[in-house]
C-alpha cells in the first residue's frame, strides 16, 4: 500500500510511433490518486488509505478494472462509493471505460489501513 503523499493526477500524454500517435495512458500513480480522491463520508480518510482498493488494472485500450471492498456489507455508502471511484477514474485522460467491482474476499480489516490512516483515526 502506498503510504507516501498522494499525488494529484498529471495530464496523461500520448506518444508518437511510426504508426501514429498513441492515446494518452494514465500512470499507476494517476489511478491511485483518482481512487484516493474518494472519501467515505463517515470517515475522514480516503478509501485508498483505508485499504478498500484491492486491485487496479488497465488494459491497452484504456479500460480500467477496479476491485474494491467496503468496511462492512451493511455500509451506508455501499452504492455511492463505487460510483465515485468510477467517476474519478473516468475523469482521467486516456481512460476509455471503468468497471468497479465490490468484492468481499478477502474481507476488509483494519490491518489493510495505511499507517497514515491509522494515525488519523487513532487506531493502533
Amino acid at each position: 500500500m502506498n503510504e507516501g503523499p498522494i499525488n494529484t493526477p498529471q495530464a496523461a500524454v500520448g506518444t508518437w510511433t511510426p504508426e501514429g500517435e498513441t492515446p494518452p495512458r494514465p500512470s499507476e500513480d494517476d489511478l491511485i490518486a483518482a481512487c484516493a480522491s474518494v472519501f467515505d463520508p463517515e470517515i475522514p480518510v480516503n478509501i485508498y488509505e483505508l485499504g478498500l482498493i484491492y486491485t487496479i488494472d488497465i488494459d491497452d485500450a484504456g479500460a480500467v478494472k477496479v476491485e474494491m471492498t467496503l468496511t462492512a456489507p451493511a455500509c451506508p455508502s455501499a452504492q455511492e462509493l463505487p460510483e465515485q471511484v468510477r467517476d474519478a477514474i473516468l475523469a482521467l485522460p486516456g481512460v476509455s471505460a471503468c468497471d468497479v467491482e465490490v468484492v468481499w474476499d478477502p474481507p476488509w480489516d483494519q490491518s489493510r489501513m495505511s499507517e497514515d490512516a491509522r494515525l488519523s483515526l487513532n487506531m493502533y
